[in-house]
């Protein structure tokens, strides 16, 4: 999905199950704006395949957040998780 922001557009969530799929789908989603658009992806670090997509689109970091728990770090399929849902919402 893609959805404006006070500036710009922000992709949330990106789910795939490969690197090229996230990067077809990025695409689809980027074509709904004009070129010089910002648009924002929030990436978990520990997907380097996420990394390399925001990389290759020349996007640059604005801003790092830490995840935190109270207990065991929840199980969850980082590799395939190339935009994170919103931190707005968790």
């Amino acid at each position: 999905m893609i959805r404006a922001c006070r500036e710009g557009f922000k992709i949330a969530p990106l789910y795939a199950n490969t690197a090229k799929l996230a990067e077809s789908l990025f695409i689809a989603l980027k074509t709904s704006t004009r070129y010089d658009e910002t648009i924002y992806l929030d990436i978990p670090e520990v997907n380097q395949a996420a990394l390399a997509l925001a990389e290759h689109y020349n996007m640059k970091p604005s801003f790092e957040t830490a995840r935190m728990y109270t207990k065991e770090k929840p199980h969850l399929p980082l590799d395939k998780v190339f935009g994170v849902t919103s931190f707005e919402i968790g």
